[in-house]
């Protein structure tokens, strides 16, 4: 008898994308499994559910979940409906330790065997199920475009009859993935970027861009799994006096760094904000987690004192829905398919993805408190 997956509308407010797309669905028909996709869960994301019935999955209205054994959702379920959940089910979806602990707690007290994608190793094998990656590209890609649209310059350098406009200077703190993608379509717009990582292995290719890697005389802090450390206070203010010349100098400015699981790092105090000029742009990514720039408000845009407006972000993968929605069904797929035969979806712990992303199965907390 085949297992069922399922996967329910996202509940939390502005959050617009859907677990799986219609055109992944073959694929999970295919491996033996049936699909049930609760009615209006992809309409955010602009997939129908002629879409999905086309695709071969079953569109139901109401409760998809209380008999499913398998459940793909990207926020993690809400502790009251993990509860509803039967012993035994599995579910995929972004379930931090760190912030999710009511949803983790709930599965441990479900018998839930609950996965989270943001805990896949940065292992080569498991690439293709790397959705904090594929989310900070959807990331990184709009907050070039939120800085083009919210400056009064234009990005690119342009050759009239009444004159030469100089490009934007675009300034990006953070060349990790949402860094690397923002400075690349900053440039395919046409400023002129410079970028800063405290990896310094991240200038080549910060480079292989076209952007300028800013080098501070600092020592490198490289993590664990290609993230960077956190720093000393005494590191970070030495960090931010040397960077202030570039900040201010900056028409826009891009801040995208992040720890997993921690507050984000402050990188931009108020005064350096202070030494940029009237009408420049601050794009704050890592607003909801603290934010790298002081001021930084999730959602809202804040105009300072002298003029410079800070936008900070929200629920961003949400902003582009489609895409980003595309590539996390394509993560969860890829790590399913990887604990799917013959229709049954059973996770093997000598895994070396498996063992890492799973955080709760039989009652036990696999991820302690840590």
């Amino acid at each position: 008898m085949s297992m069922r997956l399922a996967v329910p509308k996202e509940s939390r407010p502005g959050e617009k994308r859907v677990a799986l797309v219609p055109d992944i669905i073959g694929k999970l028909v295919k491996a033996g499994l049936e699909v049930v996709i609760e009615s209006g869960a992809g309409v955010a994301a602009d997939f129908s559910d002629a879409q999905f019935t086309a695709a071969g999955a079953t569109v139901k209205s109401g409760d998809v979940l209380s008999d499913a054994d398998v459940v793909a959702s990207v926020q993690p379920l809400a502790p009251a409906v993990m509860k509803t959940l039967k012993k035994g089910a599995i579910t995929i979806s972004f379930l931090s330790p760190s912030t999710a602990a009511d949803s983790i707690e709930a599965a441990l007290s479900a018998g839930v065997t609950a996965l989270s994608l943001e805990l896949v190793p940065r292992i080569s094998r498991a690439q293709s199920m790397d959705a904090l990656t594929s989310q900070a590209l959807c990331a990184g890609y709009k907050a070039a475009l939120v800085g083009a649209e919210m400056s009064p310059r234009f990005f690119p350098l342009l050759m009239t009859a009444a004159g030469t406009v100089t490009p934007a200077k675009v300034v990006v703190l953070g060349a990790g993935v949402a860094g690397l993608q923002a400075i690349a379509t900053a440039k395919r717009l046409g400023a002129v970027v410079s970028a800063y990582d405290v990896r310094p292995a991240s200038a080549d290719e910060v480079k292989s861009m076209g952007a300028k890697f800013i080098t501070l005389e600092l020592e490198a802090l490289e993590g664990a799994g290609g993230y960077a450390r956190e720093m000393t206070e005494e590191r970070a203010a030495k960090q931010r006096e040397l960077l202030t010349p570039y900040i201010a100098a900056a028409d826009v400015l891009i801040t995208t760094a992040a720890v997993p699981g921690r507050p984000a790092p402050r990188l931009v105090t108020a005064e350096m904000v202070a030494t940029m000029a009237p009408g420049s742009v601050v794009v704050d990514l890592a607003a909801e987690t603290g934010g790298n720039v002081e001021g930084a408000k999730p959602g809202e845009i804040v105009t300072t004192a002298n003029g410079v407006r800070i936008w900070g972000g929200k629920d961003v993968p949400s902003q582009l829905a489609f895409h980003a929605s595309m590539l996390y069904s394509r993560n969860v797929v890829n790590l399913l398919l990887l604990m799917t035969k013959d229709g049954q979806v059973i996770p093997n712990f000598e895994d070396e993805i498996i063992d890492s992303a799973t955080v709760t199965t039989n009652g036990e907390n696999r991820k302690g408190a840590k």
